[in-house]
């Protein structure tokens, strides 16, 4: 049921998908989609606005509008199925030092996953870009020693998720952050090669000038050749 309350309103052509709102928000009723802020339920957002002065481009105001009611118990149940991703969170961080782990690991941003990145996110800007397959994060054994360090990773599954909306979030990555270097790591099989197309794909209509180095994977986690877009 419907009723007169305040409640978010986003200005989608002012936003520029930072994030910083979706971590401000705690019921999580803010995600980052398309490259875009998303109110993604009105019974979500209470209407307090503690994302709008997060906002460095002024595009979340309140505004007194018919909406579904806030839920609590809604709140819970979407924090329960949101908690073990948090693909909403953008972060940045130190590299792990942690004394009891042989190979600590080189990550330093969340999240990972093409789908989930904002184009915009600060940590891509100017960085070494990795982009890998999701399965040469298990095959290949010297990802965080050899391949990860000092790199921003972007992962994914050519096969699995659509090569469209890869090819406009990867060129929107490469036009707004203008990356230093790109690497491209894949498996040797069929599928994967879909990778090596969109992120071509995704160079060309950028207009990213600089050459792309791929690295090609077996299943048995040895880089068998490399190659360039």
């Amino acid at each position: 049921m419907k009723t007169l309350r305040s409640i978010i309103e986003i200005d989608e052509e002012l936003c520029d998908g930072c994030g910083l709102c979706a971590k401000a928000c705690e019921e999580g009723a803010i995600q980052i989609i398309n490259g875009k802020a998303k109110l993604v339920s009105e019974k979500l957002c209470d209407g307090l606005g503690a994302c709008i002065g997060e906002c460095p481009k002024g595009a979340i105001k309140i505004v007194e509008k018919e909406a579904e009611a806030f839920d609590h118990k809604a709140v819970e149940e979407h924090l329960k199925r949101i908690q073990c991703c948090h693909g909403d969170k953008v972060e940045e961080f130190e590299v792990s030092k942690a004394e009891d782990e042989a190979i600590p690991s080189s990550l330093t941003h969340w999240p990972v996953q093409i789908r989930l990145i904002p184009p915009t996110a600060p940590f891509l800007k100017d960085s070494h870009l990795l982009i890998i397959s999701d399965c040469v994060a298990v095959a290949y054994p010297n990802l965080h020693t050899k391949l990860l360090p000092g790199r921003k990773v972007m992962m994914g599954c050519p096969k699995f998720d659509p090569a469209q909306e890869y090819v406009a979030r990867l060129s929107e990555v490469l036009k707004n952050s203008d990356p230093r270097s790109v690497t491209l790591a894949i498996m040797e099989v069929p599928c994967c090669r879909g990778m090596a197309v969109i992120l071509g794909e995704a160079k060309k209509a950028s207009g990213y000038k600089d050459p792309i180095r791929v690295l090609v994977i077996s299943s048995r986690g040895e880089v068998v050749r490399e190659e360039e877009l």
